[in-house]
């Protein structure tokens, strides 16, 4: 049965489909020796390489679900070339891996790595109720004005986030569950308020709770993987 080719290297635990997108619009990848279009199908017969390497999908490649609490300093990239450290040179695990979705490089927390290209493709294509949640330390005193603020909307990147639950934890330090993910979004939502991040941490992802320390993993319990499971099959039915 001939696959696209997105879906062939997400499922041969290369890369997500975003990503191996983004490698054939920049040519990287060949079909039996020639640069394919994004949609291409490919089959069983075909010859697939990424910057020469032969990728080829192994019927008994067992998934891999890692959460991982990543340390300031670390991006979250596949790409070697990257001046500072990537997160796959920082872990160092044994399988090919890649993260699901980012965390700056300036944040740290909960981040999960797979090699299941599929369960990548619902996190990211599912746009709703998917929560995340943070720790932030900003510069100064907040108020309730603040937390009204970010909790009802605040305008960057030419629209209005969404509504979310804030809570004060201290005279500069609060709780934010984001549903949506804007690039740096709580720091563009605390810079349009006047107040500047000096620290983010992520602390859960869904139903996934941050309980490692820091440049720590450990692979998802399988109570976990069933509910996440179980989340996003609603969700995606939903977005349907």
């Amino acid at each position: 049965m001939a696959t696209r080719i997105n879906k062939y290297l997400s499922e041969a635990g290369y890369c997500s489909r975003r990503r191996a997108d983004k490698l054939i619009e920049e040519g990287k990848v060949t079909i039996n020796g020639k640069i394919p279009e994004i949609g291409t199908k490919v089959g069983d017969r075909d010859l697939i390489e990424v910057e020469g390497q032969r990728i080829e999908k192994s019927k008994k490649q067992r998934s891999i679900y890692l959460a991982f609490n990543k340390p300031v300093g670390i991006v979250c990239t596949t790409d070697r070339r990257v001046e500072s450290e990537n997160i796959i040179d920082f872990i160092k695990y044994p399988k090919r891996i890649f993260p699901v979705g980012r965390l700056d490089k300036t944040s740290e927390g909960l981040i999960f790595l797979t090699n299941d290209g599929d369960i990548v493709n619902k996190i990211l294509r599912a746009r709703n109720n998917h929560e995340k949640e943070y720790i932030v330390n900003v510069n100064r005193t907040i108020n309730r004005e603040f937390i009204q603020n970010m909790s009802n909307g605040v305008e960057i990147l030419e629209t209005i986030t969404k509504n979310c639950f804030v809570k004060q934890l201290g005279p500069k330090k609060f709780k934010i569950i984001l549903t949506q993910g804007l690039n740096r979004q709580i720091r563009r939502m605390c810079e349009s308020l006047g107040y500047r991040v000096q620290s983010l941490k992520r602390v859960r992802i869904m139903n996934i709770r941050l309980d490692i320390p820091t440049g720590k993993y450990r692979e998802f319990t399988k109570e976990e993987l069933l509910e996440l499971n179980q989340l996003l099959e609603n969700s995606s039915k939903i977005c349907e």
